[in-house]
């Protein structure tokens, strides 16, 4: 098994990274197969027309979370890592306005969004809640090419066939890829740690290293965090009513104000570090909520409460440097890669636990690393912060990754720095393995009722009276 880090920690735009991201790559990936010579069509006949259709979470909370916006600008050629979310919306309203696709240095094909781009919510998709059917016709109308993708999470996007395939080895793999450790969960990572004396960083470390050279993985590692860096930079400079209808109000910058007036002060504040992660935190989910860039951490969604603690460790820590940033994401991303491929970090599939509690079991084990913790207690750190998160649901007002989405990352970002002060103090040995908490996770996922899995058809979703 091997997820890389940049499997992971993917450089995006917001508010989500299974409803925007995931959608916006798969329309791409459909765009990519439509230009090319890999599918049967009849001689002479041509393409004409493309649509689309969503399912499952993506039907339901697909207007809030920017899903149709995100299958548009697929369509005309864009896709996450590149696409400028200034331009975005100019992007959508062309094609709106003219009805049409026109795909840089490609093809141009019919596409009216407002007939060709279906919410059904009628008929999900059997493989994940996250399902969509891309279409082509022909002059006529005729179905030439349907293809059916999933976003599982995190951004990853599988097709049908590809998600068979996840299934029927009963884990998610980057295939063709061979590892020195390739620990497929917590108790081989520690009897690797062991054997080797290697630091979990180190072991994921030299698994990058298979495959790039330690220059590209560094420089790598350094534009996550600058990415990271640049979002809460970016939430702690802007103002104003966030995007949706449902009038939250930004609040980062303004808390950051008057936090920095008591730091001038010198005013004593018992809750220092916890108001600094909350605020880091915020910035970013923010920033998320109005489509900006951001870094899956590992999803959208969650996508505030690592860079947090990471802010925190450099804010609070004078011996944080360079390197260790580039350990904590290591470690981070080797617990992650444990929980994506025995759980899941889709909040359509198992609720926010699998959001916010994966991104604060990664948070705490790459923090308890820096701070000097052995593999056991990175093990022990991570499993607090997700324990405390099991049975979370995920049931975003009006289907915006705004309430309780935002102040819910502060809080994974508390957890996660108060897990790693309670696994560092100890000697690693602790009653819950991490497996069996991501385990639990699992299992309390499929057992948990689809209204709390990001529909919005319960939980604070519908009883909040003014939505």
């Amino acid at each position: 098994m091997f997820l890389s880090v940049f499997d992971l920690f993917k450089i995006g735009i917001g508010p989500s990274s299974s409803h925007t991201m995931g959608p916006m790559t798969a329309a791409a990936r459909f765009l990519e197969e439509l230009e090319g010579n890999d599918w049967p069509r009849p001689a002479g006949v041509k393409v004409e027309r493309v649509g689309a259709s969503l399912h499952g979470s993506l039907a339901y909370t697909g207007i809030g979370h920017g899903t149709d916006r995100a299958v548009i600008l697929g369509l005309a050629g864009q896709v996450p890592q590149t696409v400028d979310p200034d331009k975005a919306e100019a992007i959508v309203a062309a094609v709106t306005a003219e009805k049409r696709i026109s795909p840089p240095g490609r093809s141009s094909y019919r596409f009216d969004p407002a007939k060709d781009l279906v919410l059904d919510k009628k008929t999900p998709l059997t493989g994940h809640a996250n399902g969509m059917a891309f279409y082509a016709y022909d002059g006529a109308d005729r179905l030439l090419l349907k293809r059916i993708y999933y976003s599982i999470g995190g951004g990853f996007v599988v097709s049908d066939e590809e998600l068979q395939r996840i299934k029927a080895k009963g884990t998610v793999t980057t295939e063709g890829k061979k590892v020195p450790y390739p620990f497929k969960n917590a108790v081989e990572m520690l009897n690797m740690a062991g054997k080797s004396g290697l630091s979990i960083a180190e072991m994921k470390r030299v698994n990058e290293e298979t495959h790039m050279s330690r220059e590209e993985l560094d420089t790598g590692l350094d534009a996550v965090w600058n990415a990271m860096l640049g979002c809460i930079e970016r939430g702690l400079t802007q103002e104003g009513i966030m995007p949706g209808g449902l009038k939250v109000r930004r609040r980062a910058r303004q808390l950051h104000d008057k936090l920095q007036e008591q730091w001038q002060q010198n005013r004593p504040n018992p809750l220092l570090a916890n108001d600094w992660l909350s605020i880091y935190a915020m910035a970013v989910n923010e920033e998320n909520a109005a489509g900006g860039r951001v870094v899956t951490a590992p999803t959208n969604g969650a996508a505030g409460t690592l860079p947090a603690v990471l802010r925190y460790w450099l804010h609070f820590h004078p011996e944080a440097d360079q390197p260790s940033i580039r350990d904590f994401l290591l470690t981070a991303a080797a617990i992650g890669g444990i929980i994506k491929s025995n759980a899941s970090i889709s909040g359509a599939e198992v609720g926010c636990q699998g959001e916010v509690g994966s991104a604060s079991a990664m948070a705490a084990a790459g923090l308890c690393a820096v701070m000097g913790g052995t593999p056991e207690q990175v093990e022990n750190a991570a499993e607090i912060a997700l324990e405390h998160h099991l049975g979370m649901t995920c049931d975003p007002i009006a289907g915006l990754v705004q309430v309780p989405c935002i102040e819910r990352n502060a809080l994974g970002a508390v957890k996660a720095v108060t897990a790693a002060s309670l696994a560092i103090k100890g000697d690693g040995k602790h009653f819950v393995p991490l497996d069996a908490a991501i385990e639990t996770m699992r299992q309390t996922g499929l057992d948990m009722s689809e209204k709390y899995k990001e529909t919005s058809l319960g939980g604070l979703a519908v009883n909040v009276v003014e939505c």
